[in-house]
């Protein structure tokens, strides 16, 4: 999955998105404009706004953003603690709020759990056959054995299992597994990382959709 920060102070971007990336890709702006800029073409599941942005405000791209009937969810970040801020971000679209100074294990819960709304699943796990995965932490078990993934094994398993039973595109699943600070990315890069969750999970859990993607089976 790929989510956009937008956050203009430098340490607590660099921090925010480092952290973040621990579990997703991420790609970081440091204005509202450059934000909007990035959203006119790529696809995010969800948005780490703050508040306090130079140029347009963080609350004035949230408006902008409910206007334009775009739903993703958008987490606000804000120094301000007083209720009427928190009421005032809430009522201009933001799905929750977390204070600065933050825990990081507080924003990725957040992240999780409003990734896991816009998507239906109120449950912290997702079950299939025999694999128990947690989307927040990245935990996964195989019959009852905890099987460990590479970062971008994990982010891969991520897409494909919010989509049990649709085919994802290579293209999609490239989107969701490289932010910009990644390197060149090589033709045969997706292929090698889905050999070795077959290798851990099972060759028939994914399967290839020849001229479209993978899928794992339902």
């Amino acid at each position: 999955m790929r989510l956009l920060l937008i956050e203009d102070d430098e340490n607590l971007g660099k921090a925010t998105a480092e952290g973040l990336r621990d579990a997703y890709a991420v790609d970081w702006a440091r204005s509202a404009e450059e934000g909007d800029a990035a959203l006119a073409t790529i696809s995010y599941t969800l948005i780490v706004l703050d508040i306090s942005l130079p140029g347009m405000s963080g609350l004035d791209f949230l408006r902008a953003l409910r206007r334009a009937k775009k739903t993703i969810p958008v987490l606000l970040l804000t120094a301000r603690d007083a209720v009427r801020h928190r009421v005032e971000g809430l009522n201009a679209g933001a799905d929750d709020y977390l204070v600065k100074p933050f825990e990081l294990d507080e924003l990725l819960a957040r992240c999780g759990a409003l990734i896991r709304r816009s998507a239906g699943h109120a449950s912290p796990s997702l079950l299939h056959r025999d694999l128990v995965y947690e989307p927040a932490s990245g935990y996964l078990e195989k019959s009852g054995a905890p099987v460990l993934l590479s970062g971008r094994e994990r982010r891969i398993f991520d897409c494909l299992m919010h989509n049990i039973g649709r085919p994802v595109s290579k293209d999609k699943i490239t989107e969701s597994v490289y932010d910009w600070s990644s390197e060149e990315v090589e033709s045969n890069t997706i292929e090698v990382h889905v050999a070795a969750l077959r290798r851990k999970l099972g060759r028939s859990l994914i399967k290839t959709i020849r001229g479209v993607g993978y899928m794992i089976v339902p």
